[in-house]
């Protein structure tokens, strides 16, 4: 590491003008930031949202505590962008379960077109009707003509 060190000071002072009473504190600034480079930093910035988190939910969007977007559904920008799951967003920003991914109004409408199309009801047995034979149905309608070349019989 010293050999390093001395081959950086060396570059340095020999394209800068450097005092000789600062070339020790030069030395000793560039030998510890070699030796700092191989250990991870433990230090953690702390979290500051883009918005206060009581100001993140609105009737009408979402705005995400990382960038401060509007958006009307979190999802799918939290995992495209950040690589984050909803679990891991309310843990990284400690957040209820209970806070919502998507807007209220547009998860509203959605529920109330989910409802008009029928999705959420159980499918009623219809009773099979009873089999009547061939021979006692009436014939209302004969059969129309086929159009088109016959098949060929092999």
């Amino acid at each position: 590491m010293r050999e390093l060190t001395t081959r950086i000071v060396t570059a340095y002072v020999s394209s800068h003008t450097v005092p000789a009473d600062t070339l020790p504190g030069l030395i000793a600034t560039v030998f510890q930031a070699l030796g700092s480079l191989g250990q991870a930093t433990t230090v953690t910035p702390d979290l500051v949202p883009a918005v206060p988190v009581k100001k993140s939910v609105f009737p009408d969007y979402i705005v995400c505590l990382e960038d401060g977007k509007k958006m009307k559904m979190l999802k799918r920008h939290l995992h495209t962008v950040y690589g984050l799951t909803p679990q891991q967003y309310r843990a990284k920003w400690g957040l209820p379960e209970s806070y919502p991914m998507t807007a209220p109004s547009y998860s509203a409408q959605r529920a109330t077109l989910a409802q008009e199309i029928g999705l959420g009801r159980t499918i009623k047995a219809t009773p099979e009707p009873s089999h009547v034979p061939d021979a006692e149905v009436p014939v209302t309608r004969l059969p129309e003509k086929k159009r088109g070349r016959r098949p060929k019989l092999a």
